[in-house]
């Protein structure tokens, strides 16, 4: 099992390149399904995730063609010949659950395994399931398998108990074959939404509204092949943001889209940081001083619950005390007991995190307990004085593509190790 070490406390500076979004390459990998012919996506990240999805992906029956070094890959699911999601395969992602709306509204059948991934609360798969019997499937589970059946999908009017990303785009990849309008309300605004829905319309559906909390989609026979380009990642993008300020450094991002970090950008001006935006450009400087300033987690377009734990490295630094309020998931401070061992004055109280800044943080053996926590170790790392060893950073590869290169090619000091003897894979990590 490979670990990170960092010697900090020197600023960063130079150009970092942001790769494509991982969040969105999966669905739009999870559509290639909807169709026999050729879907080519490009910009696509050379991360742990993507190459799961794509062994998920091949182990049905779909042809695959590219490398994630050259960030594209062509997809053609001609023969559907094994419609299931196997648990070996999918129990290292959440995201799995997103081959069941275009495996059943494809074939009529799927058979997917309930979902692994990080340790950070319970993301229940019951509103993907509610939806898509809305939608006419019948439902039953066994063995740790979810088996949908539906000779023809049916639309419907449908409205989520509560906003879901892969919720709304599993139950929209299924409605796009279905018969008739489907009408579904309390959507997830993501970008990542949008960009699913972008992919769908090239491909011939029929969609109004992705963006907004309602989504209209008329049901076609057939869809056929498409070229997209996925969006920027944002979450890359804002935690380098923060690993600029965290070394009191300057860093320019290209190739990213900042209209998609409006809250976290307002926020971090708001604590005193310089930032200049670009088109496709982030330019961002630390002041003089950082001040602290509370967030909250929400849905787009507030704070993003994937920055939470990358924003409380940063208050450790802030004047003044910060209050971190999680809304999105339960089990998702984590990271603050590691963050404590490298010198952080965090108090945990119940959904709120109390951090008192400015302390200096001293390099220590943590340990990482998810992707965004994995993110939030490496920066205060960064900061620490002395050297840092993060060990279980097999998170930071399912998210991050080259994450250690780019920061020794801003001047951060961080090389990776290995072990000689492998460690078993935790289950459900």
């Amino acid at each position: 099992m490979d670990k990170l070490v960092i010697r900090g406390g020197e600023p960063i500076s130079g150009t970092i390149r942001i790769s494509g979004a991982k969040n969105a390459a999966l669905p739009t990998m999870a559509a290639c399904l909807l169709t026999a012919e050729e879907v080519v996506l490009r910009n696509i990240p050379d991360v742990r995730d993507i190459q799961t999805t794509r062994k998920l992906l091949e182990a049905m029956g779909v042809e695959s063609e590219g490398s994630g070094g050259h960030h594209k890959i062509a997809l053609r699911a001609r023969e559907l010949s094994h419609p299931q999601a196997d648990y070996e395969l999918v129990k290292t992602m959440r995201a799995s659950t997103l081959v069941l709306g275009p495996l059943l509204a494809r074939t009529g059948s799927a058979r997917v395994s309930l979902p692994g991934g990080c340790a950070i609360g319970a993301r229940p798969i019951d509103l993907h399931l509610k939806g898509l019997e809305k939608l006419g499937a019948t439902l039953r589970q066994e063995h740790g398998y979810v088996i949908a059946e539906a000779k023809r999908l049916q639309g419907n009017h449908y409205t989520f108990d509560k906003i879901t990303v892969t919720g709304t785009e599993d139950v929209l990849m299924a409605a796009v074959l279905a018969r008739g309008e489907t009408v579904l309300n309390n959507c997830a605004l993501e970008p990542e939404v949008v960009d699913l829905a972008a992919l769908l319309v090239k491909m011939g559906a029929r969609i109004e509204g992705a963006g907004t909390p309602t989504i209209r989609v008329q049901g076609v026979e057939q869809l056929g092949g498409a070229n997209h380009s996925i969006i920027a990642d944002r979450i890359e993008t804002g935690t380098f943001v923060i690993a600029a300020l965290i070394t009191g450094g300057a860093l320019r991002l290209t190739h990213c889209q900042p209209e998609h970090l409006q809250s976290l950008i307002e926020r971090l001006e708001e604590a005193g940081a310089s930032i200049t935006r670009g088109e496709q450009t982030l330019t961002v400087a630390a002041g003089a001083k950082l001040r602290a300033v509370d967030v909250t987690t929400a849905e787009h377009p507030g704070f993003a619950t994937d920055l939470q734990a990358q924003y409380m490295a940063l208050m450790t630094q802030a004047e003044g005390t910060a209050v971190v309020t999680e809304t999105i998931f339960e089990n998702r401070f984590m990271h603050a007991l590691e963050l404590s061992r490298m010198g952080a004055n965090i108090k945990i109280e119940g959904n709120r995190a109390v951090v008192r800044g400015r302390v200096r943080l001293a390099g220590a053996a943590v340990l990482a307990s998810d992707l965004r926590a994995s993110a939030s170790l490496v920066l205060a790392a960064l900061a620490a004085e002395g050297e840092t060893i993060i060990d279980r950073i097999y998170h930071l590869d399912r998210g991050y593509e080259r994450l250690e290169e780019k920061l020794r090619g801003a001047g951060a000091a961080v090389r990776r190790l290995g072990r000689l003897i492998p460690v078993p894979h935790a289950a459900g990590a």
